[in-house]
């Protein structure tokens, strides 16, 4: 597989194991050039912690763009995250129009809720930018809150196979993309992943364990992009990015004064194994 360069585009938090202090270490474990464009600095995530400092990007994005564009610097695939607000969201769209090599993967974790409510400052205005954002995307990366957001569809704590394929199929914005929605439990004690493409869903289960912790889902959408642009297919980076993130659960629970994000460094050697046997 040719050298990629990956930009990810989402916030950073100085502390706590989430977002950009996640995507950049993973994607670069994967085997990638990976350049980031932050969209807010905090001291801390938001999670727990309290009196935390925030500052906003916003205005400095159309400079880096317009530098980048100067220099020629594209990228042959966009991964996004955490944005901190719709005039963000327009101005991302903005950049993924100019940087995005022709063919290039657009990848959208649209994050933006979780447990059935928007996070703290989003409201309805933010949902409909995002919809346009995920509506240009090749891979869409919601939990099961924000799928049911993007479809429009009531949110269900309990989900069964049918209503887990319509949130999926309602999130799409065309059979061409590939909506792969996180946090489905079908069962009582199961939880995975369920992937819908042009009217198709396969579901991927693992054992629940008691708590997830913060930054589990921008572990699994790294992994899972770095593997896909390794050359592996959906399924199979399903599968890495699930196996990966399970350990990283397991391993962090077993330390719980680490209760603010994945202790997922010392399970990147595996991961790069795994990607190493898959490419053979």
């Amino acid at each position: 597989m040719a050298y990629q360069r990956i930009l990810t585009i989402q916030d950073i938090s100085c502390v706590g194991q989430c977002s950009l202090t996640v995507a950049l270490p993973i994607l670069s474990a994967c085997g990638h050039e990976t350049v980031v464009l932050p969209t807010a600095l905090l001291s801390t995530h938001t999670g727990r912690f309290r009196g935390y400092t925030f500052r906003d990007l916003t205005d400095e994005l159309p400079a880096i763009r317009a530098h980048w564009e100067r220099e020629g610097l594209d990228f042959s695939a966009v991964y996004t995250g955490y944005l901190a607000s719709a005039a963000q969201v327009e101005i991302v769209r903005d950049v993924i129009r100019s940087r995005l090599r022709p063919g290039g993967l657009l990848i959208v974790d649209p994050a933006m809720a979780d447990d059935g409510r928007l996070y703290a400052g989003f409201h309805e205005d933010f949902v409909a930018a995002m919809k346009s954002l995920c509506a240009g995307a090749d891979y869409i990366l919601p939990n099961v809150t924000e799928a049911a957001l993007l479809s429009g569809l009531p949110y269900r704590a309990q989900l069964d196979r049918d209503y887990a394929e319509r949130l999926a199929a309602g999130a799409a914005a065309s059979d061409r993309q590939t909506v792969v929605m996180t946090g489905v439990s079908l069962e009582e004690g199961r939880t995975g992943v369920l992937a819908w493409q042009g009217g198709h869903s396969q579901v991927y289960e693992h054992k629940k364990l008691p708590s997830g912790g913060f930054g589990t889902g921008d572990v699994f959408a790294s992994v899972f992009t770095g593997a896909l642009l390794r050359g592996l297919d959906t399924d199979g980076a399903i599968r890495a990015a699930a196996e990966y993130t399970l350990r990283c659960v397991e391993r962090t629970a077993e330390d719980p004064e680490h209760w603010y994000g994945l202790e997922f460094e010392p399970e990147l050697p595996w991961l790069m194994r795994r990607l190493e046997e898959k490419k053979r």
